[in-house]
């Protein structure tokens, strides 16, 4: 993705944008949940957060509680450092997860 389509995506002027990439700006939680969302990414991975649970994340982004506790009982959300292997494995069983809680939630 570009500067430009991220910007765009994000609804961040382009020049912002530009100061973020160079180590110029400051960007507020805001700013960043915008960017994460984007990048269709939790905010925790742009802000290097590893041991955050969902309530705390929602402490600091009020306004988004649906975004942050829509998990059914049994699932968790984690975040981790991981080799190119583990992310791959990982990957795939997120994707398998989100189809079963799609299930669930139609259900």
């Amino acid at each position: 993705m570009t500067k430009k389509q991220l910007s765009e995506k994000s609804g961040i002027s382009i020049a912002f944008m530009q100061d973020l990439t160079q180590g110029r700006g400051n960007p507020s939680l805001k700013t960043m949940e915008a960017i994460a969302d984007a990048l269709e990414t939790p905010i925790q991975v742009l802000l290097e957060i590893n041991d955050v649970t969902d309530g705390e994340l929602e402490a600091l982004l009020p306004g988004n509680k649906q975004k942050f506790s829509d998990l059914p009982p049994g699932y968790k959300r984690t975040y981790a450092i991981l080799s190119d292997f583990q992310d791959f494995q990982v990957r795939q069983w997120d994707a398998a997860n989100k189809k079963l809680i799609q299930k669930l939630k139609k259900q």
